[in-house]
């Protein structure tokens, strides 16, 4: 459960985001945290990058073999953002 300060600097944060156009980038940092919880530490050590531009999540990773299972897995993941961010966030999946 989170604490009451920290629901209160959340929500200041994405106004701040919202206002100033960034709210892209703050959703692609939760994408990248629920990577971080999802994948052991030595799966997320290869994620080089996770971005979201015009509704196309973005994730560039280091290693041919991950890069290979998330392209084989990409509908698995697409749905597990959608659901867990939002559909509406969300249009496609590229795996650099």
């Amino acid at each position: 459960m989170k604490k009451k300060r920290e629901f209160q600097s959340s929500e200041l944060v994405k106004s701040f985001a919202k206002i100033h156009g960034f709210e892209e980038k703050l959703l692609a940092f939760e994408v990248k945290d629920f990577l971080h919880e999802y994948l052991s530490d030595a799966l997320f050590s290869e994620i080089e990058s996770v971005n979201l531009n015009k509704k196309i999540l973005e994730i560039k990773i280091k290693s041919p073999l991950l890069k290979n299972d998330f392209r084989m897995r990409k509908t698995f993941f697409l749905t597990k953002f959608k659901e867990k961010f939002g559909a509406e966030n969300f249009n496609d999946l590229q795996i650099l």
